[in-house]
């Protein structure tokens, strides 16, 4: 995924209202740009980190600024969470995630289970169907990329959702896009939402895959890298 225009630099002034943060950009304007990110964002809303943000006026915007991505401990780490699901579709249809090759078909947004839409459903003849939920993650504490970085109860629906399909014969796959690259494995967070970790692992037990892949972030674009080991 290429980033077109490339971004603009700035310095972090503060973060608030969950979706607002106001920048300094490097020519000396202060902006107040869009924050796709409704989790904590641990480690990456302290004032003067370098950020990048994207412009994009438009009338039906309130905002022509998005924050894409923050400097944390010199890495830059991709933070709009309306990313990952479009960097898996791509490494998906790339061939780049080998455990998701051969289907023939991917349909976005596909309405299952209890009132739920997965976010890619893949599907070929003779085969299961396979569900992939993709989360994204940023939080690193030593060398861990984490999820979550808050509690998220949906996120344990989705867990439960995708253990009921494999009980029912299909595939269900995990996929935690890891917006950085400098990370050697992924766990579940467990002191910030013990049930999220312990659903996780329950899932895990009973069929639920789970892969988590590093991506290379840059202000010209972010691709989804190599895979690393997840811990339970």
């Amino acid at each position: 995924m290429r980033f077109s225009p490339p971004l603009t630099s700035g310095r972090l002034l503060k973060r608030y209202k969950r979706f607002l943060a106001d920048i300094a950009l490097d020519s000396g304007d202060v902006i107040t740009a869009h924050c796709a990110n409704p989790g904590a964002l641990l480690g990456g809303t302290t004032p003067g980190l370098r950020v990048w943000v994207s412009h994009a006026p438009s009338p039906s915007r309130k905002l022509g600024y998005s924050w894409q991505l923050v400097e944390m401990d010199g890495t830059p780490v991709g933070v709009n969470t309306s990313l990952p699901n479009r960097l898996a579709e791509e490494a998906i249809l790339a061939g780049k995630i080998g455990e998701l090759k051969g289907y023939e078909t991917l349909k976005r947004e596909v309405k299952y289970g209890q009132n739920s839409r997965i976010d890619l459903l893949l599907t070929s003849p003779n085969m299961p169907p396979c569900y992939v939920e993709v989360k994204n993650v940023h939080l690193k504490r030593g060398e861990a990329a984490e999820f979550p970085d808050c509690v998220t109860i949906r996120g344990a629906k989705h867990l439960r959702e995708l253990e009921t399909m494999v009980a029912e014969g299909a595939r269900a796959v995990m996929l935690y896009i890891i917006q950085r690259n400098d990370c050697s494995h992924f766990q579940f967070a467990a002191d910030i939402d013990p049930v999220y970790a312990s659903t996780a692992a329950q899932a895990l037990t009973h069929g639920v895959q789970a892969l988590a892949y590093l991506c290379t972030v840059t202000p010209e674009g972010i691709e989804v890298g190599n895979r690393i080991p997840v811990i339970i």
